[in-house]
């Protein structure tokens, strides 16, 4: 199941398990929750609106950092006027936990059934199940 979030002004698109780089939060504590805009679930079907409103995004902060580097150059032709400043913006890591959707039922394995041998009725494997299990039973008396 995967999510569509908006943090910082910037739309991710995060599963559980990402680590994402998001703007700088103030005072993040233990857990950061994010309602999401889009949510698709394992079957493939897309939730927005008033479905995706109840959806939960949750996510443990790991730590902040520095973003990339923004250079900024102000020139003005014929006036001997150039400006050079740079810009690395703070940023907070999230590692996505959870993605949460009420009232979807969570997906449950289903149970794997050993294929069948053409023409086997299942009367010989029970035949050599049997034939193994005897040696060894005389062999230990």
């Amino acid at each position: 199941m995967y999510a569509v979030i908006k943090a910082g002004g910037k739309q991710q698109k995060v599963k559980p398990g990402d680590i994402i780089e998001v703007e700088y939060m103030h005072g993040a504590g233990e857990a950061v929750t994010f309602h999401p805009l889009l949510v698709v679930d394992d079957d493939g079907n897309a939730h927005y609106g008033k479905e995706a409103e109840k959806a939960v995004v949750t996510a443990r902060p790991l730590g902040e950092q520095k973003g990339d580097k923004v250079r900024i150059f102000k020139y003005k032709n014929k006036t001997g006027y150039a400006r050079r400043a740079g810009h690395r913006q703070l940023m907070t890591l999230l590692e996505i936990s959870d993605v949460t959707l009420p009232g979807a039922a969570p997906k449950k394995a289903a149970p794997k059934k050993a294929a069948a041998k053409p023409g086997s009725d299942g009367a010989g494997e029970a035949r050599d199940v049997a034939e193994t299990e005897a040696p060894e039973a005389e062999a230990g008396e």
